[in-house]
């Protein structure tokens, strides 16, 4: 099942003991496209502290009430790395954290990504030890992880295609189990009124991080034509076999 990033925002993280606080933004990878951890502000018990969770302490939600169980007590939260969420978070103070957690990298179909088996649905694939994970796959840097993001940075960016502008992205569409970035939520505003539509990471051909601009491999008629999105609705087959038949059409 597809959800929206915004619409999980506010939901409640709840610890085996307790409740730790509230889901604030999220991180994701920007070469895997997966969301990584979820930044979360505590409530008085840890005078609102923000700290970082990974999706693999997630257990099966409970969508009525909005919370997240995680399989994590308090204690451990309280004694996690203090990692000052405003600033870039670099791979010691990653290191640090899974040491701190047990957390080991994962491996998914040989692009790697981190968590242990245990994603929003419960999905299980091979794990290795986060040092050997991070070396096996990208540089280390002291200075920070340079394809961490997160969704409060994106939300505003300008997407252009081929031939120009087409709108803003304003939230991003995660599979249920993987946490992988399906689409972007992209509002098409003055260029293309009261229409919101969505594209695949797959599409896009660069992004300009200091401009805060994206790039697509796809024409304005391509977007404007494509079919509506409507985020009162949750993403279907259906939906996803028409969209994927349309943005075919003009991809060579």
């Amino acid at each position: 099942m597809r959800h929206n990033l915004k619409s999980l925002i506010g939901f409640q993280i709840g610890a085996t003991d307790g409740d730790i606080g509230k889901v604030e933004d999220f991180y994701f990878d920007d070469q895997t496209w997966t969301v990584r951890y979820l930044v979360v502000k505590t409530g008085g018990w840890l005078s609102g502290r923000e700290v970082l969770i990974s999706p693999i302490a997630v257990q099966q939600p409970n969508w009525n009430e909005k919370i997240f169980p995680a399989n994590l007590t308090k204690e451990q939260v309280k004694h996690s790395p203090d990692i000052d969420t405003e600033k870039p978070v670099n791979r010691q103070q990653e290191t640090e954290l899974y040491n701190h957690y047990s957390w080991p990298y994962e491996v998914d179909g040989g692009a790697g990504f981190y968590g242990s088996g245990m994603g929003m649905m419960g999905m299980t694939s091979p794990a290795i030890p986060f040092e050997e994970g991070v070396a096996a796959n990208e540089d280390h840097s002291e200075s920070g992880n340079p394809h961490l993001r997160s969704l409060d940075e994106l939300k505003g960016y300008t997407l252009h295609a081929l031939d120009g502008k087409i709108g803003e992205l304003e939230d991003i569409i995660v599979d249920g189990e993987s946490w992988q970035i399906k689409y972007l939520v992209v509002d098409t505003g003055n260029w293309f009124p009261g229409k919101k539509v969505i594209i695949s990471p797959q599409q896009i051909k660069n992004i300009d991080w200091a401009e805060s601009e994206v790039v697509v491999n796809l024409t304005e008629e391509a977007v404007k034509e494509s079919p509506e999105y409507d985020p009162e609705v949750p993403v279907h087959e259906i939906y996803e076999t028409s969209l994927n038949n349309h943005y075919g059409r003009f991809i060579k």
